[in-house]
């Protein structure tokens, strides 16, 4: 059995809301839940969430609730995988223990069905644990700088001054769309950025970091070119 778990707690600081809140004319989830739907892999579309109010969007756009998220796993310190391992311990307990698991941000209004399948394809090629969608740095990290106390600047890494930047190893970030894995990979908790995943690329401009205001901004725009392409469905 394959399940999507999206994780969706109603305490977000930075945006309030941020997962039901108006995204180019739909829920932000609601984006992630048609996008699973419409992949066409999962026995089960939950949502976990300790919210009533997000329960009842995801209900609206087909997302089943089958528990309401325990606080402890509520909190602004609860990570990703214990959520992941409560829903595959719950179905479990119901007789239905999945074999594979995708947890899909609530966050994620770019992710697109194709990807989705991609990246169980390659799970399962790869014979990996994990495999999740990353994305290329746009400018060479070994390059960065920082801002110094007394207010100037310094490099991270100023022993790479001199070097090109086309002779700097190509360097890449988790994309924060979805993450597949094996159920005994998420129960075992093994480290995802590790040698127990497979990579599943996207190009940068269908990727979005959204933790300001500024952010949802940018991502509109961004996501209002894509649709008129037909990159992405409305």
């Amino acid at each position: 059995m394959r399940i999507a778990v999206i994780p969706a707690r109603g305490g977000s600081k930075r945006i309030p809301r941020k997962n039901i809140k108006d995204f180019c004319g739909k829920p932000m989830i609601a984006w992630s839940i048609e996008a699973a739907e419409a992949s066409k892999l999962f026995d089960h579309i939950i949502v976990s969430t300790d919210d009533a109010e997000i329960a009842c969007v995801a209900r609206e756009y087909g997302a089943e609730i089958p528990f309401m998220r325990p606080p402890e796993l509520a909190n602004d310190y609860a990570g990703t995988i214990p959520v992941i391992n409560h829903a595959i311990r719950w179905f479990a307990e119901q007789g239905e223990a999945p074999q594979t698991v995708c947890c899909i941000y609530a966050t994620a209004p770019f992710i697109i069905a194709a990807d989705l399948r991609i990246g169980y394809e390659t799970l399962i090629a790869a014979n990996s644990d994990y495999a999740f969608s990353v994305t290329s740095f746009p400018f060479p990290i070994q390059r960065a700088i920082r801002f110094t106390p007394n207010g100037r600047l310094a490099m991270f890494h100023p022993e790479q001054f001199n070097t090109r930047s086309q002779d700097l190893e190509e360097s890449f970030h988790d994309a924060g769309q979805f993450y597949w894995g094996r159920s005994e990979a998420f129960l075992r908790e093994l480290p995802l950025f590790s040698e127990a995943a497979a990579p599943v690329f996207l190009p940068r401009y269908r990727v979005q970091d959204i933790d300001t205001l500024e952010d949802w901004r940018r991502a509109e725009l961004m996501f209002k070119v894509l649709r008129e392409s037909g990159e992405i469905s409305a």
